[in-house]
């Protein structure tokens, strides 16, 4: 009785999170169009930081309750899931046209934000030796600890993340047309704008501890360690923005804005949401967190690859992501069971 409670309030709370962060978004935007702030800029701040809401709320309530295992799982886990189902998927529905100026600009960021945190995550391997001591990768010893990602690294991810906002922010303030973005941002009164962004923020943080809360139950039930359930059930939750999102551009004839929304997502997951937690709280990396950071990477460099072999994605590279990432869940699934 208590598993199915726990299952009701994480469900419960993936809606509280996701309608959240549309209506605080919403209301952020037009009190943003009120101040007159040009709306490309709305659209590469707010809109672009809404859709890693859910993830960042997950993972901060993870951090203040020392749910490092979720914290990180949730974030490393979602950019997995980001680019192997949620472009995948959505090359299924249509082939994905890629914009040379993600292949230049956002893509490599990406590659080199996710090679940056191998180093910080890994920081007591490269300066311990614990390769030589222990079979890691066979995971002989998965729970070693590897390294950690400390209040300072979390600092420097947020400044990070400023740094990329503004230097995006130019860049397309120097690139916009007269059109860009004055379609997306709705027009709202003063009170109903004030309404969705206090209302927003409320569903954010219950949304945000609930699913915390019964992710760790539902972890404990199971006899699943939280890493598990970080990568898989709560990953899966926080990206269906992202998945529902692109789905409904493929539907439209744009699915290439699919591959924009990942890169920006998995971008701000790592400077923003992993770098407040860690802020917060130093975020341990055992061994097999360690293997996953790897296997985002990866998963980087075989989007990467793909979209820039002919920029574009087709329903043959969708269907070869959606294996890789089955088989990622069979990985991690026998690990909890022989690891």
């Amino acid at each position: 009785m208590k598993t199915i409670l726990d299952i009701i309030l994480l469900l419960v709370g993936f809606v509280l999170l996701i309608k959240g962060a549309d209506y605080f978004v919403d209301g952020s935007c037009a009190v943003a169009k009120r101040l007159r702030v040009p709306s490309i800029v709305i659209g590469l701040t707010i809109v672009a930081v809404g859709t890693s809401l859910p993830e960042l709320a997950v993972s901060t309530f993870a951090a203040v309750k020392h749910s490092n295992a979720i914290a990180l799982g949730n974030v490393v886990g979602s950019n997995i899931f980001n680019l192997l189902m949620v472009i995948g998927i959505t090359a299924l529905f249509k082939d994905m046209l890629v914009k040379k100026s993600i292949l230049k600009r956002e893509m490599p960021l990406l590659l080199i934000i996710s090679v940056l945190l191998i180093f910080l995550a890994g920081d007591i391997l490269w300066f311990g030796g614990i390769i030589k001591k222990n079979n890691i990768f066979l995971f002989e010893n998965g729970s070693t600890m590897v390294g950690n990602v400390n209040r300072i690294d979390g600092i420097l991810l947020l400044v990070l993340f400023v740094g990329f906002i503004a230097w995006t922010v130019s860049y397309a303030l120097k690139e916009r047309t007269e059109e860009d973005g004055t379609d997306e941002v709705i027009m709202l009164s003063k009170r109903k704008s004030a309404i969705f962004i206090v209302g927003g923020a409320i569903a954010i943080a219950v949304g945000g501890q609930v699913v915390v809360d019964s992710a760790k139950s539902l972890a404990l039930a199971a006899g699943m360690s939280e890493t598990l359930v970080g990568l898989t059930i709560v990953a899966m939750g926080t990206s269906l923005p992202e998945l529902v999102t692109s789905a409904v551009a493929a539907s439209k004839g744009e699915a290439d804005l699919a591959i924009g929304n990942v890169v920006g997502s998995n971008i701000s997951n790592i400077l923003l949401v992993l770098g407040l937690s860690a802020a917060i709280s130093s975020v341990g990396v055992t061994a097999m967190n360690f293997v996953d950071i790897i296997v985002s990477l990866a998963a980087t460099i075989i989007v990467f690859i793909v979209a820039s072999t002919q920029r574009t994605i087709k329903k043959k590279e969708g269907i070869f992501l959606v294996i890789i990432y089955a088989f990622y869940m069979a990985y991690i699934i026998c690990r909890q069971i022989y690891g």
